[in-house]
């Protein structure tokens, strides 16, 4: 068994600007190690890096504040609520910038950006402090989870924020959700057959991308963000041709469901017919982009 294995530290680039690697050998134990620590590093760059009140997540991790719900305020002056059952989510979109990882174009002034599966609101808060002067809608049906979606916007009421509670989906109407209506918050609502004994059912009204692009005049998407535990295939594979054409980039986590095309390789083989190159990563991170 090789026990050894090279690992990219980084890159550089010199004058002529040609990229200079730098690669060295380590036992993969070391590698798993170094990588940990390293990404360890970055999240609590991140932490500083956007909130002017960092120190208060340092504080509530050596039990020095017992706030609750945690009021962040990002420098550029947005502010988030954080109860605790959301404080994953929240690190996962601030401090690991998840969304963000791969895409590949940049963001324009006033962009118009819309967050499907926008749960507490956290992405929604990232993009309006990451990009002042966007216009950004954000969708999620579950009532729990909109009502604090709602506190977080009515804390920044002086941002283009719009709120629906609202599912998307491939058809408007209703949709049935599947989800745990004993938990606080819920991150994990679907559309697909639930698997636990304990999953509830929830009716909800649900509308199209098309119908959103139609109500909305939205002739251009620059950034479309879904995270709606497997809603993407029927919204994305039941919209014509022009509606993806007015969407320039794509940031996504896709579930594996249990219809034919209901995969991420299915999904990859889509995007790229439709004049999409793509990205992803094995934790199901997804983004697409407009050449």
């Amino acid at each position: 068994m090789n026990i050894y294995s090279p690992m990219l530290l980084g890159d550089s680039s010199n004058t002529d600007g040609e990229k200079n690697h730098v690669l060295i050998i380590l036992p993969i134990c070391y590698q798993r190690q170094y990588l940990w620590r390293v990404k360890i590093i970055i999240r609590y760059y991140h932490l500083w890096k956007h909130f002017k009140n960092w120190k208060l997540y340092l504080a509530y991790k050596c039990g020095l504040t017992t706030a609750a719900p945690l009021l962040f305020e990002t420098r550029s002056g947005v502010l988030v609520e954080v109860p605790q059952r959301l404080l994953q989510t929240f690190k996962e979109i601030f401090m690991d910038e998840c969304y963000l990882a791969g895409l590949k174009k940049k963001i324009p002034p006033g962009a118009t950006i819309i967050d499907i599966g926008a749960n507490a609101g956290y992405f929604t808060l990232f993009a309006a402090s990451k990009y002042p002067g966007a216009s950004i809608m954000a969708y999620e049906p579950v009532p729990v989870n909109f009502a604090e979606l709602m506190r977080n916007r009515n804390l920044n009421k002086s941002h283009r924020i719009e709120c629906f509670p609202l599912a998307v989906a491939g058809h408007c109407g209703e949709i049935n959700l599947s989800l745990d209506a004993s938990d606080s918050f819920t991150t994990n609502a679907t559309m697909l057959t639930a698997t636990s004994k304990t999953a509830d059912s929830l009716t909800v009204g649900c509308v199209t991308l098309q119908k959103i692009f139609d109500d909305h005049r939205v002739a251009r998407c620059d950034l479309l963000k879904m995270d709606c535990e497997g809603a993407e295939y029927s919204i994305l594979y039941s919209c014509t041709p022009d509606v993806l054409a007015r969407v320039e980039q794509i940031a996504m986590e896709v579930h594996q469901g249990s219809g034919e095309n209901e995969n991420i390789e299915a999904l990859d083989a889509f995007l790229k017919r439709q004049g999409f190159q793509t990205a992803r990563r094995p934790v199901g991170m997804f983004w697409a982009w407009r050449v």
